[in-house]
């Protein structure tokens, strides 16, 4: 299915624009929820405000927006207040400077998408591209949407550009808060370490090699739900008991293990299109053993009008 673009944008930086199309560079895998129901006759629950004070329940017609700027104290905000202090958003991606594309963190790094030339900037597009990948820099600029303001950077990614929305520097925890002890590494560990991690080495990542494996358990495990069978709890990984092991011999221990790590690890990785194939089959195996009703076929509870009370977050208010 070919990809649909969801704006309109001008990367514009001197008296260059450039007109794009912006896509999603991600999609949804269909994360799987669990819904609020009365244990006594499997309903639908329904949630409610509350009033804090009163003990009563506000409908949504009541509720305005506030901020507590002191204990217990707020602020109203009308909806239309709010829509007059959130930034106004723009069309264009206003370039401020050029940097080493390695010298960003991807630490930093929020929300990725995907851009492509809109008519009549193939040409300004495909340059820009081009001299993005030959000096290995990115772009870095302002990008209004949403309300919001965000920072960005816009990069080569073979022959198309790239766009990562970065978190501001105040929003990223600097590393040194976690206090680490900067130890010396003993030469003897470190060539041990060195040899775990060449013997464990592959040419490039693949994402195909890895799997939402817990994602297909859980689809096997409510297919087997719905067909009216029991499932069995697994049993929990073996963690650690937090004893002080001799490094050196678990270095040794480990490079015995790996064995031809590097064989094994690209064994793995050609193996990864079989292994993304199967993983589906195994909710399907669950169902081959049922009748006719399928996962997501199943008709839901009639709702009933019981109630719970469930407090919101002070973030939704």
């Amino acid at each position: 299915m070919a990809a649909r673009s969801i704006a309109s944008l001008t990367v514009s930086f001197g008296l260059v624009a450039i007109p794009v199309k912006l896509y999603s560079a991600t999609r949804s895998t269909g994360s799987i929820h669990f819904n609020l129901l009365h244990k006594k006759d499997g309903s639908r629950l329904k949630q409610q405000y509350v009033c804090l004070k009163e003990g009563t329940v506000v409908e949504r017609e009541d509720i305005v927006k506030g901020y507590e700027f002191a204990k217990d104290q707020y602020v109203m905000f009308t909806p239309e207040e709010i829509k007059a202090l959130e930034e106004a958003g723009t069309k264009s991606i206003d370039v401020e400077e050029f940097v080493p594309l390695e010298s960003v963190d991807p630490v930093y790094f929020n929300t990725t998408y995907y851009l492509a030339p809109d008519k009549g900037g193939a040409k300004p597009y495909n340059l820009f591209a081009t001299a993005l990948r030959e000096s290995q820099r990115c772009a870095v600029g302002r990008w209004a949407t949403r309300g919001r303001e965000y920072v960005v950077i816009l990069r080569a990614m073979q022959n198309a550009l790239v766009l990562h929305q970065l978190h501001f520097a105040p929003e990223v925890v600097p590393i040194t808060d976690l206090e680490i002890e900067d130890l010396e590494a003993q030469e003897a560990q470190l060539k041990l370490e060195q040899q775990l991690i060449d013997q464990q080495t592959a040419e490039r990542f693949e994402p195909t090699a890895y799997t939402d494996e817990v994602k297909a358990r859980i689809e096997a495990a409510i297919q087997k739900k719905v067909e009216g069978e029991q499932i069995t709890l697994a049993e929990p990984r073996p963690t650690g008991d937090g004893k002080v092991i001799d490094l050196m011999e678990a270095l040794r221990a480990s490079l015995k293990r790996t064995g031809t790590g590097a064989a094994r690890a690209e064994t793995s990785r050609a193996e990864s299109t079989p292994r993304a194939e199967a993983t589906p089959a195994r909710a399907e195996t669950a169902r081959a053993a049922g009748g006719p009703t399928k996962l997501g076929e199943r008709k839901p509870p009639k709702r009933v009008q019981k109630k719970t009370v469930a407090k919101k977050a002070s973030s939704s208010r």
